[in-house]
């Protein structure tokens, strides 16, 4: 079955950085599009960071300059690198995996990011 199981979540304090890591089973990653969303408490979820599966990336405009999204086909992994954290940044971040031919979207459990000022 399909498993996108995300890693890298913690507590830190304002400024520091952490790296979020998806890994993937059950579908063709080098075919799907992968994002990074985030759901903070209370809000509805935001797309943060975007890679398509030509390596293209976008960003959301608050992360911009700090977060960086890549992939590594070969280990069915996307990685969401986050630098210069803010508080506003804390929220449970969710990958997902979107082939847009088909208009499927494939979702991990999320992980915790807190950010501590």
């Amino acid at each position: 079955q399909v498993q996108l199981v995300e890693s890298g979540g913690g507590s830190v304090q304002a400024g520091g950085s952490l790296r979020l890591s998806c890994a993937a089973s059950g579908i063709i990653f080098s075919m799907a599009n992968m994002c990074w969303y985030r759901q903070a408490r209370g809000k509805q979820r935001e797309l943060v960071a975007r890679i398509a599966t030509s390596g293209s990336t976008n960003y959301a405009d608050p992360v911009k300059g700090r977060f960086t999204i890549s992939r590594d086909n070969a280990k069915n992994t996307v990685y969401l690198q986050m630098n210069s954290l803010k508080p506003e940044d804390t929220a449970v971040y969710y990958c997902n995996a979107y082939y847009s031919f088909t208009n499927t979207h494939y979702w991990g459990q999320g992980t915790q990011v807190t950010v501590s000022s």
